[in-house]
């Protein structure tokens, strides 16, 4: 048996045990896969994986030299009304979630406002302080939008499509730009190649699509996030832990699970909130037995 269906093996009989309600396990271990199902084989929400989608764009952006992303956002959307602070917020704050800028989500957020990017930048800030907000990404994509033009149809050539994903569907507001951090339908088996060029440091059949600095800094840019286990640390995109694992975490249960010394990606879809944590710490466990 390979190291990746013994991973297989033993999560899928975590997670029969646990009753977390997961629809598709994918492992990679090394060049070695594994994969395994409990529910069809369909495209579904991945929720916050969005966001790395989000940070990965900008990372093709910055290495075309069209983005910058410690420029002041004062001097990207000169027309906007800034609060307090906020138009000496950059792209990368808004990506770390450190623009200190408070807007609580809403399932209706992209609507509830007439534009949802000028409500987040029309607040004040309260400093470079960590501030989870969905608005905090789809705002980073509307600056994107400045410089690329439509974000959903760049993300497709220039990265869905080298991985081999076709057509994706991305969650779009009243103006027509991308929901962002959440709304972007995938199946279990295409996150797990977004996974696998993670792992690769942004290289796709030997293509560097993006710098490898930027990749690392999404499980290295560590800002403090607070005190709840599993979320004490927020990068571009990325959560720290559980254990040695970093982590693409999306609401219901969406993980991408990122192990460097066991050169492995474990990806799961699933419709289960509650239980994603320690299915979560599961894998950490599993794969911590592969030695690495």
């Amino acid at each position: 048996m390979t190291p990746a269906q013994t991973v297989r093996d033993a999560v899928v009989t975590e997670v029969d045990r646990s009753g977390f309600r997961a629809h598709g396990l994918h492992v990679l271990v090394g060049d070695d896969v594994a994969e395994h199902r409990w529910t069809p084989d369909v495209r579904e929400d991945v929720h916050s994986i969005a966001k790395g989608v989000c940070v990965l764009a900008v990372g093709i952006a910055v290495a075309d030299g069209a983005v910058d992303v410690d420029e002041p956002l004062s001097t990207v959307l000169p027309g906007a009304r800034f609060g307090a602070g906020t138009g000496a917020v950059t792209l990368r704050q808004l990506l770390t979630m450190t623009s200190g800028v408070d807007l609580p989500w809403s399932p209706t957020s992209l609507t509830d406002w007439p534009d949802l990017a000028l409500e987040f930048l029309g607040r004040p800030s309260r400093g470079r302080v960590f501030q989870y907000a969905d608005a905090s990404t789809y705002t980073a994509m509307r600056v994107l939008a400045t410089r690329v033009g439509d974000v959903g149809r760049f993300v497709q050539d220039r990265l869905f499509t080298p991985l081999g994903i076709e057509d994706v569907v991305w969650e779009r507001c009243p103006h027509g730009y991308v929901a962002a951090g959440g709304g972007l339908s995938l199946r279990t088996a295409e996150v797990a190649r977004l996974g696998r060029f993670v792992r690769d440091r942004g290289s796709v059949d030997a293509r560097q699509l993006l710098t490898p600095e930027w990749v690392d800094a999404m499980h290295s840019d560590w800002v403090a996030a607070g005190t709840n286990p599993g979320y004490e640390r927020y990068a571009l995109a990325g959560w720290d832990g559980p254990g040695r694992l970093w982590r693409l975490h999306g609401a219901y249960g969406q993980l991408l699970l990122l192990d460097a010394a066991a050169d492995a990606v474990v990806t799961i879809t699933a419709d289960d909130h509650a239980g994603a944590d320690a299915t979560a710490a599961s894998v950490a466990r599993v794969l911590g037995e592969l030695g690495g």
